[in-house]
């Protein structure tokens, strides 16, 4: 997976559609989940589309993330918010601003509310995660 400041860079020389098509492409190049994993307790409450986050790994030194959404837009974003936090320390992950982090994708001007209004109840699923994992 790529970085989120290589994303960034990307990002920053598109304009419009063409940000959409980064955003589908980054979806799109998410590491696959399986079907199983996509249940209820896996589910992010609040997401327009139907988004699913399973916490792969359970390494205190390395946090790994399955995730994926039936909307191509939305999987996308799910992918900006994984690219920030995936293989990093559980510890820097649980404080982590990860908001700041995707503040530079102006996601609440680039895309309507409700594709973005489940982010943050994402980031708070992945921030307890780790949080979790941290403490031991």
């Amino acid at each position: 997976m790529r970085t989120l400041s290589d994303i960034l860079e990307e990002y920053e020389f598109l304009e419009g559609d063409e940000r959409y098509g980064l955003l589908i492409e980054l979806g799109r190049s998410l590491e696959p989940m399986p079907e199983a994993l996509k249940t209820d307790a896996t589910l992010v409450r609040g997401c327009s589309a139907s988004v699913w986050v399973y916490p792969a790994g359970t390494e205190v030194q390395r946090l790994h993330f399955l995730a994926d959404s039936n909307a191509a837009i939305t999987k996308g974003i799910v992918a900006l918010v994984i690219a920030a936090v995936q293989d990093r320390p559980a510890a820097e992950v649980a404080q982590m601003d990860v908001m700041a982090a995707l503040a530079p994708f102006d996601l609440k001007n680039q895309l309507s509310s409700n594709r973005t209004q489940g982010v943050p109840n994402m980031i708070a699923l992945v921030k307890d995660h780790a949080a979790r994992i941290a403490a031991g």
